[in-house]
Order: structure tokens, then C-alpha cells, then sequence
């Protein structure tokens, strides 16, 4: 179950240590160019693991499904595809609401995998990994929002234009 963990490391740790800096040098907005910063390196985390773990994220997909090994390299793709296009400017809220519907429209393989023992990162765990996996999922969502999607007042926007 070390997923959740990692993943909840690359969000929270440079975030908190942004917030740090940035009250330190009078730049108390600089959390927010490292939030999105880090909602990248998350998606950048997953869609490595779509090429280092194939096998393993394709026993996550139901019988049912065809070509389980070329979906997971095409989700693999979208997701790096996503963590880039939130670094670019111009892009980075199209990318944000993307990578929430990424979100949203693959849980229901994590779903599939947590009742079933399938794939890896602790849906091996069965039904008591949603309990987990659930709330990560909407933290990522909310994450995504936050950082990346909502309009922030004219008078915060001191990072908007870098990145």
C-alpha cells in the first residue's frame, strides 16, 4: 500500500515546504506554481507506472476488456500527455479538467481491481483498499480544482506568470 503514500508525498511535500519558502520571502502565492507543480509530478508518477507496471495495471481491467496491454500504454501516454500540459501555461486549465475527468472515468478500474485482488499498489487488499483509495482519489480531484482549474482573485496571482 506504498502507492497512496508516495502519491500523497509528491503532492504534500513540496507544497508544505512552498508554503514555507514562500512566507519567508514575501511570496506567499509561490504554493500555488508548486501545487500544480506537484499535481504534474503525480501524473508524470502514474503514467510511469502504466510502463514499469504494465502487466500489473492490466490485470486490474476486467476479462471482458480487449487489448488490456495497448490501453494501458495509450492511458499511460494521456497521463504523461497531461502532467506536461500542466506546466504549459496556455494549456494548463484544459489539462486540469482533463486529468479530473482522468480521474473520475478510470476509478471504476480501481473499483474492478480493489473487489477483485487485482493489479497492484494495495488493491491485493480487496474492498478495504477503497476505503483508502476513495478518499485519495477525491484529494486528487479536489487537488486538481484547487491548484490548477479555479480562477484565482486578481490580488493572489502573484506566480501566474511563471508556469
Amino acid at each position: 500500500m506504498t502507492t497512496p503514500l508516495i502519491i500523497l508525498a509528491i503532492l504534500f511535500l513540496p507544497t508544505l515546504m512552498a508554503v514555507i519558502i514562500g512566507r519567508l520571502v514575501g511570496r506567499p502565492g509561490f504554493y500555488r506554481l508548486v501545487g500544480r507543480i506537484a499535481f504534474a509530478m503525480a501524473f508524470a508518477f502514474f503514467a510511469v507506472g502504466h510502463f514499469v507496471k504494465t502487466d500489473s495495471m492490466a490485470a486490474m481491467l476486467p476479462s471482458f476488456v480487449p487489448q488490456k496491454t495497448m490501453i494501458i500504454y495509450a492511458t499511460g501516454v494521456l497521463e504523461a500527455l497531461l502532467a506536461i500540459g500542466l506546466l504549459v501555461p496556455f494549456l494548463r486549465k484544459q489539462a486540469g479538467l482533463a486529468c479530473i475527468a482522468v480521474l473520475v472515468l478510470f476509478f471504476p478500474a480501481n473499483i474492478y481491481a480493489a473487489l477483485n485482488g487485482a493489479g497492484l499498489g494495495g488493491h491485493q487488499w480487496g474492498p478495504v483498499y477503497l476505503a483508502v483509495r476513495a478518499p485519495l482519489q477525491i484529494l486528487l480531484i479536489v487537488w486538481g480544482y484547487w491548484f490548477v482549474v479555479r480562477d484565482v482573485p486578481d490580488g493572489s496571482k502573484q506566480t501566474s506568470s511563471i508556469l
